[in-house]
C-alpha cells in the first residue's frame, strides 16, 4: 500500500515527520490547501514526467506549472505527462497522492525554486488524503532531489 511506504520512509529516514491523514480528500492542489489551512502555493505537488527516455518527479508549488521553454533548456527534451497507471507502476502512488518519498521504483527527483518561497509546504504522502509539512530544503534533502528552476507561475502569485 502506498501510505504504508511512505510510512516507512519517514520511519527510516525521518522519524521525527508526522504523516496527516485527513477525512476529506487532498487530492487537488485547492482541496489540499483547504484540509491543511495553507495558501495553494505552499502545496508541493509532484508531477511524474518523461523526458525523451527518462522518467523522473517534478515537485513544485501548487499554483506553478510546467514551463516548455524552461523544462527544454533543463533536461534537453521536451516534457512528456505520463498516464495514471504508468505513474502509480513507476511511484506506487496514485494520483492525487503521488510525492517523492517511498517509490516503487528509483526516480531522481528534482524540486523547483518555486518551492523556496516558503518556509513550510505540503507535499502529498502516498494517498490522496495524507500529507505532511515540512520545510523545502529538508525535502530536498531526503528525497536528494536537485534543484532547477523549469515552473511558471499560473496566478497572480508569481513576483
Amino acid at each position: 500500500m502506498s501510505l504504508e511506504s511512505v510510512r516507512s520512509f519517514f520511519a527510516t529516514h525521518a522519524p521525527d515527520i508526522e504523516i496527516i491523514e485527513t477525512e476529506q480528500s487532498s487530492a487537488t492542489v485547492p482541496l489540499a490547501a483547504l484540509a491543511h489551512g495553507v495558501d495553494p502555493d505552499q502545496i508541493a505537488k509532484t508531477i511524474c514526467l518523461r523526458a525523451g527516455d527518462v522518467m523522473l518527479l517534478v515537485v513544485m508549488s501548487g499554483n506553478s506549472r510546467i514551463d516548455n521553454k524552461k523544462f527544454r533548456s533543463v533536461f534537453s527534451a521536451k516534457p512528456r505527462m505520463l498516464s495514471g497507471d504508468e505513474v502509480m507502476a513507476a511511484t506506487g502512488h496514485p494520483i492525487g497522492g503521488v510525492c517523492p518519498f517511498g517509490l516503487a521504483t528509483e526516480l531522481q527527483v528534482y524540486c523547483d525554486l518555486s518551492l523556496k518561497d516558503y518556509s513550510e509546504v505540503v507535499p502529498a504522502a502516498g494517498a490522496t488524503n495524507a500529507a505532511i509539512r515540512i520545510d523545502p530544503e529538508r525535502l530536498a534533502e531526503l528525497t536528494k532531489a536537485i534543484w532547477i528552476d523549469c515552473a511558471s507561475r499560473t496566478d497572480s502569485s508569481a513576483g
